[in-house]
């Protein structure tokens, strides 16, 4: 379906790219290769933690730079985030957002993600074209924000502009794969003015989708800039925004299969066998592609104080337009929600969701002061912030949730139309945050860290027809404190306790008796030791963390009827586990890797009793991560790796009547760095699932169905980046 974005047009982000790609119209030749030096590089820093080293700080973060995210040719952050092991699926549909677990914890779309450090909704699909960096924050996230789910933050990092005029950028990038897709994106920065004062970074993205998984083509595009203003050498300007554009059809999950049983009284389920990833069985004549349109910016100004204190204001603001449609599968009747029917075995219903025109907005603006000063005869690197923060949601009268009718895995539809509208709520959010965080030189090689965040939230919402009106008001204290050692210039060792906040509301649905009603907070805590090592060309970590966060369910039937359900808390989750990192680079080798551990459980429920000692549904109980690259001696440019990813088994039910087997997967890349007529280029050759392995990735439950997706088959992807 051909639309317009409701802030560019597609075809003028294609006319700039083709400006763009014109300098590389000529006749392509092999000349002059180059080796590729490693240098060293400046320490890696974190977001949030002014200045100080990744290497110092108390907690466990990931980052993923700009070079990786290029050689695994990352479209979205579940790209570039499963290369971590603390990271898994969490009901990750394609053609929508990421739903991701970290720490065995589903990440909060709404509250767990930033973008330069101010909050950000990601309830929409996140180009990754412009993006530097993605940092990882593991863990409570109080530390750095008020509200959000206990397994981590994360963070977004624009491509800025040069440091220096003598640095420009002119890459063109041309992609084919995974599929049929097709893509041709810029990159473009430089630096202009009398003394270089303002620098830019322009990022234009096209790309035609058309991916592995049948009848789900579509198509996105992305425009972006940034600049900045070197007014003076006290003060710094930056600015920038993006806009982005994705419209593709939907896939849904498998629901679980019956067997056994000549009815749904005696039947019992399993597990079916794995399918072809490439399967799409909810497409149908009237399935229409889901619309997400986004517009974010931000603006800062920085300025520097007199005796090292710097302080910087920012504001970000965030536009979401969504149109959510989805055919998906169900089950047959409202006693059947969670399986596909018995008789014949492989039937299913096939609905048709659409929420149409929902807008979602986010504004945030943050002020903060830091610097280092003397107190009480030891010194204090003291940082205070205040941010006020606005999250709108703007739904639709209501929405819809059709039965198209019933058909089978293998095709077919008996037409049993029956609409089904309902009225959808509107919410608002205003948060107020005061954070005071200090990191205190006990000795030249131990340090304390203090935290104390304190959040007031005022959350309202509305059924769109006026009804259930209600409002939410409190306030919370989130404390967080460490202490850290240098064992040596290399090793660290460090120990932590923090607290996060969660809101919980229950769905505005009439199916639920507290429809709309705000649950008390939710106060997760975490505890965390951890020994990190960074050397020239090695770095490695050990952490174990301890989170427990109060659990929430729906309690009843929870089907279709009116008043059939309940949500309410019930006990909580315990999670605790080990996490591995390791990173070595050799002469000619590059190796790397990842496991955690996770013993996940249910305690002291009260009202389901039996949950307490079970093991939640699609937590993995390990996974493993692995890379090794390696650089040829003999053609100059060329480097090739694997990289392995392993998920250990999992529930599929609450009891563990059903698992989810283990799977692993193997990954080869290429990369050749050489020349074209003179001018830079790298190509690269990637095949995923390289043996072509057919196996269920995850198994989440959503809406009172438990469902199976599959893992992706065999795809190849080819790349041509031209650095002009």
């Amino acid at each position: 379906m051909n639309r317009k974005s409701r802030f560019l047009e597609v075809s003028r982000t294609k006319r700039a790219i083709a400006l763009c790609i014109t300098a590389t119209s000529s006749v392509w030749a092999q000349q002059n290769p180059t080796e590729i030096t490693i240098t060293a590089e400046p320490p890696v820093r974190v977001s949030g933690f002014d200045g100080v080293p990744l290497q110092e700080l108390p907690l466990s973060v990931s980052t993923i730079n700009q070079a990786t995210l290029r050689d695994i040719g990352a479209q979205r952050v579940s790209d570039a985030l499963r290369l971590d092991a603390s990271v898994s699926d969490s009901y990750n549909l394609p053609a929508y957002w990421d739903k991701l677990s970290v720490r065995g914890f589903a990440l909060d779309n709404r509250y767990n993600y930033r973008r330069e450090g101010l909050p950000i909704s990601a309830e929409t699909i996140i180009p990754m074209d412009n993006k530097e960096r993605i940092e990882l924050l593991k863990g409570t996230s109080g530390i750095q924000s008020g509200t959000s789910s206990p397994g981590g933050l994360v963070n977004y990092l624009v491509k800025r502009a040069p440091t220096s005029a003598e640095k420009t950028m002119r890459d063109v990038t041309l992609s084919y794969g995974p599929g049929n897709n097709r893509l041709v994106a810029a990159d473009l920065g430089g630096r202009f003015g009398q003394d270089a004062d303002f620098g830019y970074r322009f990022n234009v993205a096209h790309e035609d989708l058309d991916p592995y998984i049948r009848d789900t083509k579509g198509s996105r595009h992305l425009t972006a800039l940034a600049m900045d203003w070197r007014i003076n050498g006290s003060n710094r300007l930056e600015w920038e925004f993006e806009q982005s554009h994705h419209e593709q059809i939907g896939v849904n999950f498998y629901s679980l299969l019956a067997s056994d049983g000549p009815s749904n009284v005696n039947r019992r389920l399993e597990l079916p066998s794995a399918v072809d990833g490439t399967r799409n069985i909810t497409r149908q004549p009237g399935s229409q592609p889901g619309v997400f349109d986004g517009l974010t910016g931000t603006i800062r100004l920085k300025h520097q104080l007199d005796n090292g204190w710097m302080w910087s204001t920012q504001y970000g603001a965030q536009y979401l337009r969504t149109d959510d449609r989805l055919t998906y599968a169900s089950g047959c009747n409202s006693n059947q929600r969670d399986s596909f029917c018995l008789l014949p075995k492989g039937d299913f219903q096939i609905h048709d969701y659409r929420s149409e025109n929902e807008h979602r907005k986010n504004e945030a603006i943050q002020t903060d002061i830091h610097g280092q000063t003397q107190l009480g005869g030891l010194e204090h690197s003291l940082k205070i912030s205040l941010m006020r923060q606005r999250q709108i949601n703007q739904m639709p009268y209501s929405y819809t949730d059709n039965l198209v009718g019933t058909t089978n895995v293998n095709g077919g539809l008996t037409p049993t139309p029956t609409n089904s509208i309902d009225r959808q709520t509107n919410s608002s959010d205003y948060t107020t945050e005061i954070a005071l965080n200090d990191r205190v030189r006990l000795t030249e090689r131990t340090h304390a860290w203090l935290g104390l965040r304190h959040t007031q939230l005022n959350r309202q919402t509305i059924r769109t027809d006026g009804s259930a009106a209600l409002q939410d008001t409190r306030g919370v204290n989130t404390p967080w404190l460490a202490l850290s050692h240098q064992l040596t210039a290399q090793h660290l060792v460090y120990m932590s306790y923090g607290q996060g906040l969660e809101t919980e509301v229950a769905p505005g649905r009439n199916t639920y008796t507290n429809a709309g009603q705000p649950l008390p907070a939710l106060r997760s805590t975490q505890r965390e030791v951890g020994i990190k090592s960074q050397g020239p060309r090695d770095s490695w970590q050990i952490t174990w963390f301890d989170i427990t966060r109060p659990a929430v369910s729906d309690f009843g039937a929870c089907d279709t009827n009116v008043g059939s359900c309940t949500r309410q808390m019930d006990g909580q989750a315990h999670h605790q586990g080990i996490e591995l990192n390791a990173q070595s680079n050799l002469a000619r080798w590059s190796v790397g890797g990842s496991a955690t551990w996770i013993d996940a459980t249910r305690e002291n429920a009260t009202v389901q009793t039996d949950l307490n000692g079970q093991r939640p549904i699609n937590v993995p109980k390990y996974i493993l991560r692995g890379m090794a690259e390696y650089r040829s001696t003999s053609i100059v440019g060329l480097r090739s790796g694997l990289r392995l990813s392993h998920e250990g088994e999992r529930n599929v039910t609450e009891y563990g009547a059903i698992m989810l087997p283990a799977w692993t997967t193997v990954d080869a890349t290429t990369h050749y760095d050489t020349q074209v007529n003179n001018v830079a280029s790298t190509w690269t050759l990637a095949i995923n699932n390289l043996a072509n392995k057919h196996y269920w990735r995850e198994s989440p439950k959503q809406y009172g169905q438990y469902f199976l997706y599959p893992g992706a088959p065999r795809t190849v992807r080819a790349t041509i980046q031209f650095h002009l």
